[in-house]
């Protein structure tokens, strides 16, 4: 790809990701004028807008397992995996805004999103197991329920639209929920 078709749809996705987040129902159009670009240069690099959201999705959910991984290296396991899960429940807004844009077109969801969430998942768990073997999670909370508490976590703040001192506050109350007892 030359360089300024690779720059053309860095700028793309971009701007989706930014039009999507905010507007589950934006319009490709909505994307080419933020990107300053125009419409045929989005369908050429993505022919439909349902690739072009799956794509964004894909990239998101990739830079989530990316944070995690980056995050595993810490020297406080604690800390890198309670700022992992904040992170989710912060940003899950937009993403989730992404997510129902998909469902909506009523297109499944296609391998390399299926991929990037199973990493996601998997470096979540790198993350709860080292938070474990530091003391700084309980050993009893298992991968399928801390994870679902996550998501929970994700959806009912962003269904409540909840102000982030009250988010922080809920937050508050699943990790004294999660840290060992004395």
């Amino acid at each position: 790809m030359r360089a300024d078709a690779r720059d053309n749809r860095a700028r793309i996705m971009t701007a989706a990701d930014e039009v999507f987040g905010r507007t589950p129902g934006a319009s490709t159009d909505d994307v080419a004028r933020l990107a300053g670009v125009g419409i045929a240069t989005v369908f050429r690099h993505f022919p439909t807008k349902t690739e072009l959201l799956e794509a964004v999705l894909t990239l998101r959910l990739e830079r989530l397992r990316d944070r995690a991984l980056e995050l595993a290296d810490s020297d406080d396991p604690g800390t890198a995996f309670y700022a992992f899960f904040t992170q989710v429940v912060s940003e899950s807004a937009s993403k989730l805004a992404i997510a129902e844009a998909l469902a909506a077109a009523g297109t499944a969801i296609g391998a390399d999103t299926q991929k990037a969430g199973q990493g996601m998942r998997e470096a979540f768990d790198g993350l709860l197991t080292r938070a474990q073997r530091a003391g700084a999670v309980r050993a009893d909370a298992q991968f399928p329920e801390t994870y679902a508490l996550l998501i929970g976590a994700s959806r009912g703040a962003t269904a409540a639209a909840l102000e982030p001192h009250v988010r922080d506050r809920m937050l508050a109350l699943i990790y004294d929920g999660l840290k060992p007892r004395s």
